[in-house]
């Protein structure tokens, strides 16, 4: 670990670990929107193999087309719902999931090179090594969960398992909180910080709307987007009748195969987070946070708003592609709002940006 490093030199230090932070996160980011694309568009299973390495090269030949798309018939997704597609139908799916694993090995290169270069040039103290580290972990692990997910449907069933989509979209939220966060926290400290409820009402946000994800993808793995297509009541009432609720025994299914019950919660919830974000907006400004506080919380309420409105829209249309490509992709805004809004109300002003955030002892210090 370098020595008696000087304020610019701590501050280019953090400057390119930020920025290479930010690179993956948009790759997270990124890889999310294509995966929200491959389970819309039922191209999941159209690989059904898992090679992490020989896997980059796609088909190349008529011959290994031909293979791959033997192999996709063999499942029982094919004959369920793309029974007597074309070979060029199939190459459509199949890009897209091949697309969706690229972007997933680039994301490990991307982490892990730059990594290995920092720590070599002695860039990155214990307390941000070890972060860092943890990141890769979970990074590494959202592979081997995705591969979870998609074997769930290549043998019993004809779509992959709303339990296992719903933990490989979470994972991978909480990889992007985790690496969004950490470049933010690298930056410059705060002036004013926010008064602590504000403070944890912030971060109360980013969980609710991370939970809201997982009902979202409950909501896409079982379906039940394409019934009780009407607002604001459901099955007829604005809350239905609790025997439909938990018609499935034990009552904790209902939670998670019940298709009124799953999309009765996210509606719920939907309304909770709406009512949160605004409660938590005029805190804000009634307590007169700093500026940037108040910016921050007008985006999240702003942002939470038009998600809300996208999600009733694509349920009254029955889930058209465009528009549930988007209430995904405003998914994503919402938590990337929310994930800045929380760290920067959450970081005290007394702490320097780059010696501590940078795990360096206090001996770096110029």
């Amino acid at each position: 670990m370098p020595a008696n490093l000087s304020k610019d030199q701590m501050e280019l230090h953090s400057g390119a670990i930020r920025l290479w932070l930010f690179a993956v996160a948009g790759l997270v980011l990124a890889m999310v929107l294509v995966g929200g694309a491959t389970r819309l568009t039922e191209s999941g299973l159209s690989i059904t193999e898992w090679q992490p390495v020989v896997g980059v090269v796609p088909p190349l030949t008529a011959a290994q087309w031909q293979a791959e798309f033997h192999r996709y018939q063999e499942i029982p997704q094919y004959g369920a719902i793309h029974e007597g597609m074309s070979l060029a139908a199939f190459k459509t799916i199949f890009w897209w999931e091949w697309t969706h694993r690229l972007i997933g090995r680039l994301i490990g290169v991307i982490f892990l090179l730059p990594l290995l270069w920092f720590l070599w040039r002695g860039w990155i103290g214990r307390g941000l090594r070890g972060r860092l580290w943890l990141i890769f972990g979970l990074g590494a692990l959202q592979g081997a969960v995705g591969w979870w997910m998609v074997a769930s449907g290549l043998v019993h069933r004809i779509e992959v398992s709303q339990y296992r989509l719903a933990t490989h979209l979470v994972l991978a939220c909480i990889i992007y909180i985790a690496i969004l966060w950490t470049a933010l926290r690298l930056g410059e400290s705060a002036s004013q910080p926010a008064a602590s409820r504000i403070r944890i009402s912030a971060v109360g946000l980013v969980l609710l709307v991370l939970a809201q994800i997982y009902l979202g993808a409950l909501v896409a793995g079982s379906r039940a987007g394409y019934a009780y297509n009407t607002w604001p009541l459901i099955d007829g009432a604005f809350i239905p009748d609790a025997s439909y609720l938990f018609s499935l025994a034990p009552g904790w299914r209902n939670f998670f195969e019940n298709v009124l019950t799953i999309q009765f919660d996210h509606r719920m919830l939907a309304y909770t987070l709406w009512l949160c974000a605004a409660w938590h907006l005029v805190d804000v400004l009634r307590a007169r946070a700093a500026r940037a506080t108040a910016v921050g919380a007008l985006a999240l309420f702003a942002a939470v708003t038009v998600q809300a409105t996208l999600g009733i829209a694509t349920l009254l249309l029955v889930v058209p592609l465009p528009l549930a490509l988007a209430h995904q992709g405003t998914a994503m805004i919402v938590l990337t709002i929310a994930v800045i809004h929380a760290e920067k109300a959450t970081r005290q002003a007394m702490e320097s940006g780059f010696p501590a955030a940078l795990g360096l002892p206090s001996s770096t210090r110029a």
